[in-house]
């Protein structure tokens, strides 16, 4: 996928969902823990070194699995179609690793689509209303039960 430098520049300027400095092991052989801030923007996970304003790195979490190893403060990225390449996250406490492990599994688009069809399906049980009606998007196949991203 291609990204338009300035517009990944300007979003990671935008508020994070959240944001600290943590340590950070990229998916490179050998690679050590670095202090890095990171921040998440939407689907976008970036890191910067903890003294510049530009991100050196930015993950789309999308098709990748959030996880935390068995009995450590690492939260962990992995990509599905390359399950070697895996971003390593060492949180202060088991309680700030729980909160990013949930923080990224949500910021997913797959994961907010299937809310979105969840709360309209709900809504539409209750009230008989199509929330979606109003916008003109309701027939929409990204907005409909078991639909696949486009």
């Amino acid at each position: 996928m291609r990204y338009n430098e300035r517009e990944l520049l300007s979003l990671s300027r935008q508020p994070a969902e959240k944001a600290a400095e943590v340590l950070m092991r990229a998916p490179k052989k050998g690679s050590a823990l670095k202090k890095r801030l990171v921040k998440l923007v939407v689907n976008f996970l970036f890191y910067f070194r903890t003294d510049e304003a530009e991100p050196i790195g930015a993950l789309l979490l999308e098709h990748c699995s959030i996880s935390q190893e068995e009995g450590k403060y690492f939260p962990f990225v992995s990509f599905l179609e390359e399950p070697e390449r895996k971003y390593f996250f060492e949180c202060d406490t088991e309680e700030q690793c729980l909160e990013w492990v949930e923080v990224l599994q949500r910021a997913s688009y797959e994961f907010m689509r299937s809310s979105l069809v969840f709360y309209r399906n709900e809504i539409l049980k209750m009230t008989g209303k199509d929330p979606l009606e109003q916008y003109g998007i309701s027939g929409e196949a990204r907005f409909q039960l078991g639909a696949r991203k486009v």
